[in-house]
């Protein structure tokens, strides 16, 4: 009777629990019923309003079964869960998912490493379906939780072990993939699921054997490997790859926090590799928000240990290049202004310490920031990195122009990581022509630079100058003085009119610069030599006939400065006419000028056979003035002299005009006016090579000249004689107007300074009509429109009374004379 009742009660039971129950063997060795699980399978779907009960029922048999620990019962409800969960796809399969994740929490809560096992693999199955209607209401809390905490298992046994972490990697890259696409599910980049996530695939990948390889673009695993290092880092380039701009930020937080709190800056290998793995990742045009994050974690860091500050710089400095790529508009110069300010800071907070360890951490530092600067910049386009350059430029504190030395030395600390920076930039750029290289704004701080009272700053600045001027690989071969020009084998090319146009400009500048450097009584080998490496390049690149007449009278004032300046030790001194030897022979080797080349040869063999090859290449610091006597008891011979140069240009056709000048150059110790040597020697070559021939030509033809010294009547200007003047030849010309020239410059020289003052008072017929014009404008003003009326005496008493000075146009300037 008893059995009856059984039969009948099991009838009374409803049809799907009958099928639930009959996919269960009688032994749990004989695995699910397939048959059974076909028919179960058939009534959910044709009955998918049962869904939901059929996996409560289920999990009620899960429960059981894991409370009664019978795990084989366990896996085969498992396995039916995940049959029917891929058959069934229905509206109503919210519903079934609820009693699936329940059963899922139910058997990763359980202490058997198996059961957590499976759970996390059908839980991955799980989240590889794509559902029609998302459930809002569903939450994965548990889920990030735990599939955490298995990630950092620490089971004894070593493949177990493993085998938990690659589950919990499984289920945390399941738990993204379920929500990451969806924007109205739970939001998996808040801060509460993301400082799990993140720190747990941290973990696992620093385990890795493959971090300390400091490759340049780290590839991501070629084949799955059961590897939890490997499968974190793919985990982790997918989650990178997802971010969208606002959640990037919150997975880079939690990655700094745990590099910090594990120490993990020093030694960096994993920092860097990390941050390569997330910057190849990243999408591309977010990579700019990284570099500034990590920037921003440095300024956190700003008081901390100084190998910590340098260990990032140098991750910085490894990933700033792949960001430079997508760098446009303002963020360049943030990213730039930024570095420049951690330099800024550094120099402050460096004082005289009694621990040179703690020094040398420091420049570590520095050096690091300005690699990420630099590393920064070769990527970039090089318009962008003219602008660097010139936003470095002006941070640079520069002294008063008539004061060239500090006080503190925290500004020269600041100028030389600066240009430092600079430098580095420099070097990553290729200059095409020099007046888009050098804009004004740009130059003009540069040259002032290069007259600091400080010889290290001049020589950086002459490094600058090194590398922005050389564009056909010349440098190397000039860094040493030298007479053996053609065993240099110099590549030449000719000479742009936009960078003859150039040096025309700002060739008096830029030489000035270079001759009050020379001045310095603190320089070095170094220093000098960079001069000459300057001097070099510029003949070198600007090889053209329009530049040697102002390269070889900078070259000429060289000597006078060896010869006359009372400040310069006598090694610098033999330095010099070593440079100028080097220099005097270079020019003709580049731009062919047979004559000047043998005389050159000739003074460099006189000083061969006379014994003055101290005043030969190479450049020494210390000189025995035993064997070293000074030029003047030499002989004229060993000395370039500037007649001798002057008529071997002429009989070349070069005018020499601007090669005559007694003193062309005013050093730095006059310092009143710092272009006055330019207007008064190159009589402004920046405008016009023929200025001087100008200026003389109107002076002849000046009103305020005697009759008796110009020669040539006064031509009505008519188109005969225009055309005359135009078919007139240029040989004849140049004669006739150096012949008119040196007979000008005669008569100044010789005649009386009272009779010129006569003479031009008597003919100041220019002053006169001045005088007239400016008088009837003044009269029309006071009168208005009116005709001005006849002043009567008592009128005119007034005026006078009134006016006790006369107007400035009445006022004789006084006449400029050449002495």
């Amino acid at each position: 009777m008893n059995w009856g009742c059984c039969g009948c009660c099991s009838a009374l039971r409803p049809r799907y629990k009958r099928l639930v129950d009959n996919i269960f063997p009688v032994t749990p060795q004989d695995g699910l019923v397939k048959s059974n699980m076909e028919k179960l399978i058939f009534y959910s779907l044709s009955s998918p309003e049962k869904l939901d009960r059929i996996g409560e029922y289920l999990f009620q048999r899960a429960c059981r079964d894991i409370n009664r620990r019978r795990t084989g019962f366990v896996v085969i409800a498992m396995e039916a869960m995940d049959q029917l969960l891929k058959a069934c796809h229905a509206q109503t399969l919210n519903l079934f998912v609820e009693s699936f994740l329940k059963m899922v929490q139910k058997l990763l809560e359980s202490t058997e490493p198996q059961l957590q096992i499976l759970a996390t693999q059908s839980f991955v199955k799980f989240a590889n379906i794509e559902e029609d209607t998302p459930s809002y209401h569903r939450r994965y809390d548990f889920f990030v939780s735990k599939f955490s905490s298995m990630c950092h298992s620490n089971h004894c046994d070593t493949d177990l072990r493993d085998k938990i972490r690659l589950a919990g990697i499984e289920g945390l890259q399941g738990v993204v993939r379920k929500t990451v696409c969806d924007d109205l599910v739970e939001n998996i980049w808040a801060p509460v699921h993301m400082d799990k996530i993140v720190p747990s695939l941290l973990y696992n990948m620093q385990n890795a054997r493959f971090h300390e390889n400091d490759a340049e673009t780290p590839e991501p695993p070629q084949e799955e490997r059961a590897d939890p290092p490997t499968l974190a880092e793919t985990c982790m380039r997918e989650l990178v790859g997802r971010a969208s701009y606002g959640h990037i930020r919150c997975v880079l937080r939690p990655v700094l926090r745990h590099l910090d709190n594990h120490d993990l800056w020093v030694s960096n290998q994993f920092a860097i590799r990390t941050f390569k793995i997330i910057m190849f990742s990243i999408q591309a045009q977010y990579s700019c928000v990284v570099v500034e994050i990590l920037m921003a974690h440095l300024d956190e860091n700003s008081k901390s240990s100084p190998k910590i500050r340098t260990s990032i710089a140098d991750v910085l400095s490894k990933i700033i290049a792949i960001a430079a790529g997508e760098s446009v508009g303002p963020s360049v110069l943030e990213i730039i202004n930024s570095l420049l300010s951690h330099l800024r800071v550094s120099v402050t907070r460096e004082a005289p310490s009694d621990d040179p360890q703690a020094q040398r951490d420091e420049k570590l530092y520095q050096e690091g920031l300005i690699n990420a600067l630099g590393e920064f910049a070769n990527h970039l386009p090089d318009y962008q990195k003219i602008e660097i350059m010139m936003f470095i430029m002006s941070k640079v504190p520069f002294p008063a122009l008539d004061h060239l030395r500090f006080n503190g030395a925290g500004d020269v600390l600041l100028q030389s990581i600066l240009l430092k920076s600079l430098l580095k930039v420099g070097t990553t750029y290729q200059t095409s022509h020099f007046n888009k290289t050098f804009p004004m704004s740009f130059l003009e701080p540069l040259l002032r630079m290069s007259v600091a009272a400080d010889p290290d700053m001049r020589l950086l600045v002459q490094k600058i100058l090194h590398t922005l001027i050389d564009r056909h690989n010349n440098l190397e071969k000039l860094l040493k003085p030298s007479v053996n020009i053609p065993e240099l084998e110099l590549v030449l090319e000719k000479c742009s009119r936009p960078d003859i146009i150039f040096i025309r400009k700002h060739g008096p500048d830029i030489y000035l610069s270079l001759y009050e450097s020379l001045e310095q009584a603190n320089n070095t080998v170094e220093n000098i030599e960079a001069v000459y490496t300057t001097l070099a390049l510029l003949c070198v690149e600007l090889a053209s006939e329009e530049t040697v007449t102002d390269l070889l009278r900078l070259v000429i004032s060289m000597q006078d400065m060896a010869l006359t300046n009372g400040s310069l030790s006598s090694a610098q001194k033999f330095n010099l006419h070593a440079v100028v030897a080097s220099l005097l022979i270079l020019i003709p080797n580049v731009v062919p000028i047979s004559a000047l080349l043998e005389y050159a040869e000739k003074v460099v063999n006189t000083r061969k056979l006379v014994g003055a090859t101290h005043m030969l290449p190479e450049l020494l610091v210390h000189y025995d003035p035993d064997t070293c006597p000074s030029p003047s008891t030499l002989g004229p011979d060993v000395l370039v002299d500037q007649v001798a140069v002057t008529e071997c240009l002429r009989g070349a056709g070069f005018d020499v005009s601007r090669l005559q000048p007694n003193a062309p150059y005013i050093g730095s110790s006059l310092n009143k006016h710092r272009h006055s040597w330019a207007e008064t020697g190159m009589q402004g070559s920046s405008a016009d090579l023929n200025n001087f021939q100008l200026e003389v030509d109107s002076a002849n033809s000046s009103p305020g000249l005697p009759d008796k010294y110009n020669h040539h009547p006064r031509e009505e200007l008519t188109f005969e004689s225009m055309k005359k003047i135009l078919s007139e030849s240029t040989d004849n010309k140049k004669e006739e107007e150096e012949k008119q020239r040196m007979e000008l410059s005669e008569r100044f020289r010789t005649a009386a300074f009272e009779d010129l003052v006569e003479r031009t008072q008597e003919n100041d017929v220019l002053q006169n009509k001045l005088n007239e014009i400016f008088s009837k404008l003044s009269t029309g003003l006071s009168d208005g429109i009116r005709a001005p009326s006849t002043p009567t005496p008592s009128t005119k008493q007034e005026n006078d009374g009134l006016r006790t000075n006369p107007p400035a146009y009445e006022v004789l300037f006084p006449e400029l004379f050449v002495y």
